[in-house]
């Protein structure tokens, strides 16, 4: 096989067969001299005309004869292996906690190589979370275990389901991961589009498949089950103490908690795991036109092109970084709360992305001179703008008109653009929620991006708040071999504070279970 880059289609001329004619072009064969052809990458350029551009693998006759061309190479072997085992010996299964995609991958990766690891889930699995989420957005009525955050398939559940990663992987566990993912259900359009999404509806289902197979090779999962202690001896894990009563033997355990676990980095602060206070970001989320942002990225209106989205970044005069995170076009703005009395909302995507509205967070960096330094004092931050958040909109998602942002007032009415929530939203003053200097750094930033992407600033605008669960606040140290202080813990993903989102997270629950493996024979 051989890979060919930088074959272009214009937009009116992107088919199947137009494609393979162009390789054939490229090659100077005939058609029907190629025997097999596989799209390996597809992004659109909108940068000028509108166009297509493929990454292709091709068998044709004598192949080597091509490779002269800058843009042929030799396909390269791009699959995943396992490392050989080690030869200790486990007396106990490898428990991990939580089911996001850190612990998911984990648990798929050592089921796959023979382990039989047990999950332990705080919320509910992925079918009955869903319905107890939109209970949530219907009536406010908040399970603080399985919520937006919590619950099998992790906060990336309720997202716009993006797979992209901006790591180099020369193991290729990203691929790895796309694989999985497509095996259970997702279109496998996301082995080889630039920016892959899946989108909660069908995330949903892809989970459970996954939960399935991970049954199938022996693994164990256990819901509406919280970890509340363990126990050390000489430095090493022996035991764990779920829901405050029932203890379970262990000598392995991954802490695959999220980034939304406060009740659980207090415990294993108190309980001497090494952790440090980690920069996060916070702000508000913007709603606008998907027909604003579409006319601004590609500088027409047609329904064959997908719902355009962007990125953007700034660095405001007081030297604070502002920037776009999870993007989502066509998608939706939710609350993604998970304790009481306190608000936080996130941004959400169906695969399609038909919503009428785009919308991203806006978000702020800051650091632990603006929060503090003990360990936790991010959490005590988050929480202090949730807090606010949920009082300013009386339990609701407290929303304000740009234009209205900008003179302090209350929003009476929305304009030109019809809001899309998932959960009720009330008018309120954003500004008296937020401090004054990432209020200051986001009309700044905004103003901006609308040159940029002219009408980003518009009077009409929507803004909710407050966007705070960016990230993790905290990180709990690890050593090169992915173990923390106490042996025999291994902290993992996200909410460990080593991945952001859930290509990288996914990414990091392999690479733990490649520690575990290396050093362990199968149980």
């Amino acid at each position: 096989m051989i890979r060919i880059r930088q074959i272009k289609l214009p937009l009116d001329e992107n088919s199947k067969e137009n494609l393979l004619t162009k390789v054939a072009h490229k090659l100077k064969l005939d058609k029907d001299k190629i025997k097999h052809l596989t799209i390996n990458k597809l992004s659109l350029d909108a940068r000028k005309e509108i166009e297509y551009v493929y990454e292709v693998d091709v068998e044709v006759p004598n192949e080597k004869k091509y490779l002269k061309d800058k843009d042929i190479i030799k396909t390269p072997d791009e699959t995943y292996h396992f490392p050989k085992t080690g030869t200790k010996k486990l007396t106990h299964k490898p428990i991990i906690i939580g089911s996001g995609p850190a612990g998911l991958f984990a648990a798929y990766t050592l089921a796959e190589n023979g382990f039989k690891p047990i999950i332990i889930e705080r919320g509910e699995k992925v079918e009955d979370r869903i319905k107890t989420v939109e209970k949530f957005w219907e009536t406010g009525e908040l399970n603080p275990n399985s919520n937006v955050q919590f619950g099998e398939g992790g906060a990336g559940t309720f997202s716009d389901g993006k797979l992209n990663t901006q790591n180099k992987d020369k193991f290729f566990r990203n691929k790895k991961v796309l694989e999985i993912f497509a095996k259970h259900g997702a279109p496998q359009s996301i082995l080889y589009l630039k920016n892959p999404h899946i989108g909660t509806d069908l995330l949903t289902k892809v989970i459970k498949n996954i939960r399935e197979e991970i049954i199938k090779m022996g693994g164990e999962f256990k819901y509406n089950t919280l970890f509340t202690n363990f126990e050390a001896k000489d430095g090493k894990i022996t035991s764990i103490e779920l829901n405050h009563k029932e203890t379970m033997p262990c000598e392995i355990l991954i802490l695959a908690t999220g980034h939304s676990s406060r009740d659980t980095f207090k415990m294993l602060f108190e309980n001497k795991i090494q952790m440090t206070p980690k920069p996060f970001a916070v702000g508000l989320r913007l709603q606008h036109p998907q027909t604003l942002i579409n006319l601004n990225q590609y500088k027409t209106l047609r329904p064959d092109l997908p719902p355009a989205s962007y990125k953007l970044t700034y660095q405001t005069k007081a030297k604070r970084g502002v920037y776009s995170f999870c993007m989502c076009p066509g998608g939706y703005v939710v609350n993604s709360s998970s304790e009481e009395g306190m608000l936080a909302i996130n941004g959400m995507s169906n695969h399609k992305r038909d919503s009428d509205n785009a919308n991203s967070a806006i978000i702020v960096t800051i650091t632990e001179n603006d929060f503090g330094h003990h360990p936790l004092d991010g959490i005590t931050f988050q929480r202090k703008l949730e807090k606010l958040a949920f009082e300013k909109g009386k339990g609701n998602i407290p929303v304000q008109l740009y234009k209205d942002y900008k003179e302090n007032k209350i929003s009476t009415e929305f304009g030109s653009i019809k809001p899309v929530f998932k959960g009720n939203y009330t008018f309120a003053n954003l500004n008296e929620i937020l401090p004054s200097y990432i209020n200051d750094s986001l009309k700044e930033a905004i103003e901006n991006f609308d040159t940029k992407i002219k009408g980003f600033a518009g009077d009409d605008t929507i803004l909710a708040g407050v966007e705070t669960r960016t990230s993790s606040p905290v990180r709990i140290i690890r050593d090169e071999n992915f173990v923390s202080n106490i042996k025999g813990i291994y902290p993992c993903g996200e909410g460990a504070g080593y991945s952001g989102g859930i290509m990288t997270s996914a990414v990091d629950g392999i690479k733990v279970a490649e520690a575990i493996g290396k050093k362990y024979q199968t149980n």
